[in-house]
């Protein structure tokens, strides 16, 4: 027994100490990053570099048109470099996102939001969307080449637009393989990304985040990212409720623990993975509750609703909830490019890299029903209020 607390000691020294010289070597390279950006120094371009960016950049625009082609294409490089465990929680984030989408046009918030402020949710939660995939995908891209040519390729990340503060982590991930580290800086990086494009911009507070709506979904915990899985057949859900979205620090350490619920349990992150693999990506929440939802409208719609689940269960007899494939009602988006800013700006940011989040087990299938059941209450007040 003090063998083997003598071992598990030196055990966690090691990784003490493994984990205490990333943390300077890394501080190191941002300060020397942070230093020549403010220089404005950026090297020039040999051909195959020229090439290489180019290529990048095609492939980005062919899987960004919409939430179902970002999903599909952060899965498919996940499948190919499972080490980069980011493009997996980036996979069902996205998925999220899609069923939110589909949500503006579904059963019950289409009864509850106007037209106009559909349009508006959905082109809040579709430029986030786009933005962080146009930022993050070509980082995966260049990965993906330096692993072809077997060399790091990471200063053409600034020729890309990408924070510097990426390119002294991929370059440390290259050398150490830590990919809990990359998964926290990705997670920090697209959260600095969006913050002054999406969540501080002056059009999406006015139309979307300070309204009551937006609000609400606070106060009785509507959203939620979900996390499914099957169980002999049977659908299952973990997941987190989404509080504070307009707040910069909660939003990263909401992602750091989406990143410890999906990775904690090997076993059951090779259920996620079997599921992802087994159900395409659409945008209709059929895609993990055919018992719940279905993709086309049973029945004809009346003025007045009535709430069709009790219990955690749908109602005996009850239609189920309309939840429409995401192409089907909502169209591709032309959007404007981004602003070309670094947020990066202080090195101090290097800490947060290593903070750890512990979750507690997250079985959310029957809490995520009584939010429905919440919601379908509201419905049906407006509904007898109209």
């Amino acid at each position: 027994m003090v063998v083997f607390s003598i071992f598990l000691i030196h055990k966690w020294r090691r990784k003490s100490l493994k984990s205490s010289i990333t943390r300077r070597k890394l501080k190191k390279e941002l300060v020397t990053l942070l230093k020549k950006n403010k220089q404005n120094t950026i090297n020039e371009l040999n051909l195959d570099e020229q090439q290489i960016l180019e290529k990048i950049n095609q492939q980005t625009t062919a899987c960004n048109l919409n939430n179902v082609t970002r999903t599909n294409a952060y899965l498919a490089f996940y499948l190919k470099y499972p080490q980069v465990h980011w493009a997996l929680l980036a996979h069902f984030v996205s998925r999220n996102a899609g069923w939110n989408m589909t949500d503006l046009k579904g059963d019950l918030l289409s009864k509850i939001l106007s037209e106009t402020e559909q349009n508006a949710f959905f082109q809040f939660m579709e430029r986030a969307n786009w933005l962080i995939f146009q930022d993050a995908y070509p980082q995966l891209l260049l990965y993906e080449e330096s692993v072809r040519q077997s060399k790091p390729l990471f200063h053409l990340l600034s020729h890309l637009g990408v924070s510097s503060f990426m390119q002294a982590v991929w370059s440390i991930f290259w050398q150490q393989k830590q990919s809990h580290i990359l998964t926290h800086a990705l997670i920090i990086n697209e959260q600095n990304y969006i913050e002054k494009r999406v969540v501080q911009n002056p059009i999406f507070k006015e139309e979307v985040t300070s309204t009551l709506e937006f609000k609400l979904q606070d106060v009785f915990a509507f959203n939620y990212i979900l996390f499914p899985y099957q169980t002999h057949g049977i659908s299952q859900l973990k997941g987190l409720v989404v509080h504070l979205f307009t707040k910069l620090n909660q939003r990263i350490e909401l992602g750091y623990k989406l990143y410890t619920l999906l990775y904690e349990n090997p076993s059951q992150l090779r259920s996620y993975v079997k599921w992802a693999n087994q159900h395409p990506h659409t945008g209709s929440r059929s895609d993990y509750w055919r018992n719940v939802y279905c993709v086309v409208q049973e029945g004809i719609p009346t003025k007045t609703y009535k709430p069709r689940i009790a219990d955690g269960h749908l109602k005996s007899g009850a239609k189920k909830l309309f939840s429409p494939v995401l192409v089907h009602v909502w169209k591709d988006t032309s959007h404007k490019k981004p602003e070309v800013e670094d947020w990066f700006q202080n090195e101090g940011i290097v800490k947060m890299l290593f903070k750890e989040m512990n979750v507690k087990d997250h079985n959310v299938k029957l809490a995520y029903m009584k939010s429905l059941e919440r919601l379908e209450l509201a419905v049906a007040a407006k509904s007898l209020l109209s």
